[in-house]
């Protein structure tokens, strides 16, 4: 993500995006748009995909007529997780990602990249030994998130949770994957990738809030393609291709496809990298029939 985990967890999320200061032609994007959303519809029950991103500055605003409109209409929200435990969801990723006993984070970095990532860590004011009990793969999360909300982004501006303040009591919740399945993602990703992301990241850190920016401009004009090729730029590792999303997006469209057969209205938001580009979840559905419309207006 910029290592693939801001790409996917984010924006899920260079230049500048409209919050920021964009071009005067993508601030005509955005007024013309506005975030993508797309309906699945039969008879008696209407499915809309919205993409988000899970954390935003103050100054964004993305919920216009359209999207309102569509999520208002809806009996249930259906998110990637249970947006309800937090603060569980914290300790089960501690948990997750701790090294075996007597080992360290740098013990398995060569010279060369013990130096890039105590580099980013002192550009955020991280200890490294902090971080010694932990696997890469969370110092990773931690070093492309940390300056981001050290720069006004934050989970509390996210999309997932304006909409679930949104919502209330008043509508039905579900979630597409448990927490633990998340994390497990990345922590039964090979040591090697696992590495290679976190130093990868760490290299790259002073692209990430540029490139997050980049990414919510191609968001709120609604480019979906745009915002792909943004997001696939660095997609080099196919085993973390197919694990954070390809896989994903399939068991997804499965999840679409099972919920068809019973009536209702369903909002079903999940980050925006799933629903652009190749292998997106509208790819997957068209492959079980199923056509996904855009929703302009």
């Amino acid at each position: 993500m910029i290592g693939r985990m801001l790409k996917r967890f984010f924006a899920p999320l260079a230049g500048a995006s409209l919050a920021f200061g964009a071009p005067a032609h993508a601030q005509q994007a955005v007024e013309a748009a506005g975030p993508a959303l797309w309906m699945v519809a039969d008879e008696d029950t209407t499915i809309y995909l919205f993409g988000t991103v899970h954390a935003l500055p103050q100054e964004v605003e993305w919920m216009d007529e359209r999207i309102a409109s569509a999520f208002d209409s809806a009996d249930e929200l259906v998110t990637e997780v249970d947006l309800s435990e937090p603060q569980g969801m914290a300790q089960e990723l501690l948990a997750s990602a701790m090294l075996p006993e007597g080992q360290t984070l740098r013990s398995l970095l060569s010279p060369e990249q013990t130096e890039v990532y105590e580099a980013a860590l002192a550009q955020i004011n991280i200890s490294p030994e902090m971080f010694d009990p932990f696997e890469p793969w969370y110092a990773g999360l931690v070093i492309s998130t940390a300056p981001l909300f050290q720069q006004g982004y934050s989970p509390n501006r996210g999309v997932e949770f304006v909409l679930n303040q949104r919502a209330g009591t008043a509508k039905a919740r579900d979630e597409l994957e448990s927490t633990a399945y998340q994390l497990s993602l990345f922590d039964r990703l090979p040591m090697e990738s696992q590495i290679q992301f976190m130093v990868e990241t760490a290299q790259q850190i002073d692209q990430i809030k540029p490139m997050l920016d980049a990414m919510v401009a191609e968001w709120l004009a609604g480019d979906a393609e745009g915002l792909a090729a943004l997001m696939n730029e660095g997609l080099s590792d196919p085993l973390m291709a197919e694990q954070l999303l390809y896989g994903r997006n399939r068991n997804w469209a499965k999840w679409i496809d099972n919920r068809m057969k019973a009536p209702g209205t369903v909002f079903l938001a999940v980050g925006a990298g799933h629903l652009a580009g190749a292998g997106s979840v509208q790819d997957e559905l068209a492959r079980r029939g199923l056509e996904a419309i855009r929703i302009h207006e």
